[in-house]
């Protein structure tokens, strides 16, 4: 049986597939040049929108990303307002997500470790 979405999921999913497109296309702001949209929560009443994203330079560059976003939040909000027609109109939070740079370093150490393994197994077959 598929899986059943809320009004405010589906809402949220457009809010992000419409400010990634926003920010692709008309921000001019260059600090925000290379930022991706990972997700969208609402509240309830669709007031306050956490707005999370993640950075081609990685977490070095999210303080001036932030800044870029804060500033350019009134035109993406203006512009969302154009585009999604719901009675309250969310004030934009811009959250850096942690989790792709989390995932990755996982990855990683995990690679690390089948590598040490294979190492320490071939290593115990030609010393026996």
């Amino acid at each position: 049986m598929p899986k059943e979405y809320s009004r405010g999921q589906r809402i949220a999913g457009q809010i992000r597939r419409e400010l990634a497109e926003l920010i692709q296309l008309k921000v001019k702001d260059p600090r925000v040049g290379f930022v991706s949209i990972t997700d969208v929560e609402l509240t309830p009443d669709y007031a306050h929108a956490k707005v999370f994203f993640t950075a081609m330079g990685g977490a070095g560059d999210v303080p001036e990303i932030l800044a870029g976003l804060r500033r350019t939040s009134g035109f993406l909000r203006h512009e969302l307002g154009k585009r999604i027609r719901i009675h309250t109109l969310p004030e934009l939070h811009f959250h850096y997500d942690h989790s792709v740079e989390e995932g990755s370093r996982l990855s990683q150490l995990i690679d690390q470790t089948v590598r040490e393994d294979e190492a320490r197994t071939q290593d115990d077959e030609h010393a026996g």
